[in-house]
């Protein structure tokens, strides 16, 4: 990797960034509404308390709600994003003009994560804020939380990422884009413990939602923002942080490979 290459990949997560700023349907519905739902959600649960009477410190809704609108907020910026945008972009043959060009391929594809990377991390720093200044929610308070934060985030944006660019091939058109993903991220956010209590949903939900990295992001990120003894309220009675870094990392994997071998440049009708 040159440093020419470096140069183009940086001025072209520049232009990706711009362009996103700059679509107001983008902006809304992938960074301003996991905010917005949080808002809603948060306020509407906020005196609702889900640890066992007698169980201390107690947990409310909000407090659990959090945790999932921000691992939904990952998978918005770089799932539903992806595989929303680029369909739009090959519909429109800017993928087959970039293939045209002598730029190095990766660079259009490096582009496209420095942007999600840089609005995965204004995404959360916005639902922190919203959290912290609506909902009473502590940040972080040591070093081992900080990192969970950051390995959680990182593998689950990686993995959504990767997915998201191996699914763009799924929409037949730009048009039919966000009829494909939508209905898919919303199945996924109410199976995956983000609008409900994990625990409480059917054994057969919690068993299809364990299938997909949504569900282990916020189960991660529930070690960092709730307490310790509330892992007695999981499932299998602990956060199981090995597992979370297991099922990311396996969807990482994954999602490169079918990125590698399904990724389309060109629309059926290009040839």
């Amino acid at each position: 990797m040159s440093e020419n290459g470096l140069s183009l990949a940086l001025a072209q997560g520049g232009i990706e960034f711009k362009q996103f700023v700059r679509t107001r349907e983008s902006l809304v519905f992938t960074l301003l509404f996991p905010v917005m739902l949080m808002l809603i959600f948060g306020s509407i649960f906020k005196n609702t308390v889900i640890t066992p009477e007698g169980v201390s410190p107690a947990v409310t809704l909000s407090q659990y709600f959090v945790t999932g609108m921000i691992a939904s907020g990952i998978m918005a910026t770089g799932f539903q994003n992806l595989a929303i945008t680029i369909p739009i972009e090959r519909d429109r043959g800017v993928l087959k003009r970039y293939r045209s060009t002598p730029m190095p391929k990766w660079v259009y594809f490096g582009g496209k994560i420095l942007c999600v990377a840089a609005l995965a991390l204004l995404s959360i720093v916005l639902l922190l804020t919203v959290a912290v200044a609506f909902y009473d929610i502590s940040l972080p308070a040591t070093g081992q939380q900080w990192f969970t934060f950051a390995w959680v985030s990182v593998l689950g944006l990686t993995a959504c990422t990767l997915c998201g660019i191996a699914f763009s091939g799924v929409a037949k058109s730009g048009r039919s884009g966000p009829a494909v993903v939508t209905p898919i991220a919303l199945i996924l956010q109410f199976t995956s413990g983000v609008f409900i209590q994990y625990s409480s949903l059917p054994h057969w939900m919690q068993q299809f939602a364990a299938l997909f990295p949504l569900k282990w992001m916020c189960q991660g990120l529930r070690s960092v923002f709730l307490p310790a003894d509330f892992a007695a309220q999981e499932v299998a009675g602990s956060y199981e942080l090995g597992k979370v870094a297991l099922v990311l990392g396996a969807w990482c994997v994954g999602g490169l490979v079918l990125c590698l071998f399904g990724f389309r440049w060109t629309t059926s009708r290009d040839g």
